[in-house]
């Protein structure tokens, strides 16, 4: 028996050290308002995070974890954080110490694999004072002219969010930000339209900030650009996407739209303010007759790039994307193709098809236009105009002005009675 136990207590630091959860590599990023450490890991840790003043600390506790010296040496610093070292407390737990510079608001989360990453373990240092640095802003465009039409061109994702990854390494944020470019061009060129591309340089953009330039700028269309991703290599194939008012129309649009709005959680982009989440769910459910548009014009872009590639689902799918909530125009999210197939992640790296995708979302725009928003007469210079305000109605302002309705709407291109604010309404 004696000698049972004996062997026991050799085996114990063995079996602590298979169980034992190693630091892979360490990856940090600043911006003006947080920096981020990333802990790349062998799997998932149990762990405790508390801040130490004068100076300014920031301490992680990793239950049976471990960590080169080497690798905390040579780890590659930015922003708030001045240096990382750590050591064992004990033979089985690590302490991780971030040195500071200024005092932060410090706060962790675990992620799961996802996309070509491990295990990691999430720091972000979020600043109390930020630095007086120029916040990423969309390209700059011009007041739109009367009856000019402005569609706002998301590329999905950028910076330290790359989306997904495809077998070659290809990122999605990539792949999309070229399309989208090519898009914005094509949008340049066609007369009556205006480009407004929502970022034009690989930088990540909050979902609220997306949604937020869309509006301001008094765009009419929004489109958003995605490559999907999934476990199996064979899928194939193009889908459009609109906002769900009710549920997720498949089981595939439900998981890919948790995905796609996760991009704000995993990147460290604070979701507090809930009281705006339910409001705006409640803006979404008075908004039928924007998702009616939206759908139509899903419709006309699937219809297009079945004639460049093969589509994944032939009809439109709908699910509660994000970035879709809360637009008051018709807004859809175009997955181009599966960026996990080795064939259309060819296909999505070469500069003609890409090309051919921007060209099939414009036809698809044209065909939307055609159909609900015909080309109206130019008028004088000296024509009367209406700048919209808080407030205001259509009813109202045809009222003011005593001309009918339906010929303020035929006038203006509307194909509803939602106005924007800051918007012009031509005057017959």
């Amino acid at each position: 028996m004696l000698r049972l136990l004996l062997l026991l207590l050799l085996l114990l630091p063995a079996v602590a050290a298979a169980g034992t959860v190693s630091i892979l590599s360490i990856r940090t990023w600043a911006g003006p308002e947080y920096t981020r450490v990333v802990f790349d890991l062998t799997g998932p840790v149990e762990h405790n995070l508390f801040t130490l003043p004068d100076p300014h600390r920031v301490v992680i506790d990793m239950r049976n974890a471990s960590v080169a010296q080497k690798l905390l040496q040579e780890a590659q610093v930015q922003g708030v954080v001045q240096r990382i070292r750590g050591a064992m407390q004990n033979p089985n737990d690590l302490r991780v110490v971030l040195d500071l510079k200024e005092q932060t608001r410090a706060r962790s989360f675990s992620v799961k694999p996802d996309q070509g990453y491990g295990h990691r373990l999430v720091i972000d240092l979020q600043r109390l004072t930020e630095e007086k640095a120029q916040p990423v802003k969309p390209v700059k465009v011009l007041p739109p002219a009367p009856g000019e039409l402005i569609i706002a061109i998301d590329a999905g994702h950028g910076g330290e969010d790359p989306g997904a990854i495809g077998p070659r390494g290809t990122f999605e944020k990539d792949v999309v930000l070229a399309v989208a470019k090519k898009l914005a061009h094509l949008v340049e060129k066609e007369p009556g339209m205006r480009p407004l591309l929502i970022r034009d340089r690989d930088v990540y953009v909050p979902l609220r900030v997306r949604k937020e330039t869309a509006r301001q700028a008094n765009a009419d269309m929004f489109i958003s650009l995605h490559a999907d991703a999934v476990a199996r290599s064979t899928v194939q194939g193009a889908s459009v996407y609109t906002l769900s008012q009710s549920g997720a129309s498949t089981e595939a649009a439900r998981l890919l739209a948790e995905r796609e709005n996760s991009a704000d959680l995993v990147r460290g982009i604070s979701l507090e303010d809930k009281d705006d989440q339910v409001v705006s769910v409640l803006l979404d459910l008075s908004r039928a007759a924007t998702a009616e548009f939206s759908i139509s014009l899903a419709e006309k872009i699937l219809r297009r790039l079945g004639e460049v590639g093969k589509l994944h689902k032939t009809q439109v799918e709908h699910a509660g994307f994000a970035v879709l909530k809360s637009l008051d125009m018709p807004s859809v999210l175009v997955e181009l193709a599966f960026i996990s197939n080795p064939a259309e992640e060819r296909r999505l790296v070469n500069e003609n098809y890409q090309w051919r995708l921007a060209q099939a979302i414009m036809q698809g725009i044209r065909d939307y236009r055609d159909k609900y928003l015909p080309a109206q007469p130019l008028y004088a210079a000296g024509s009367r105009q209406h700048v919209v305000k808080a407030g205001d109605t259509l009813s109202a302002i045809a009222r003011r002005y005593d001309v009918s309705l339906e010929k303020l709407r035929a006038v203006n291109g509307l194909t509803s009675d939602l106005l924007k604010v800051g918007h012009t309404l031509l005057i017959p």
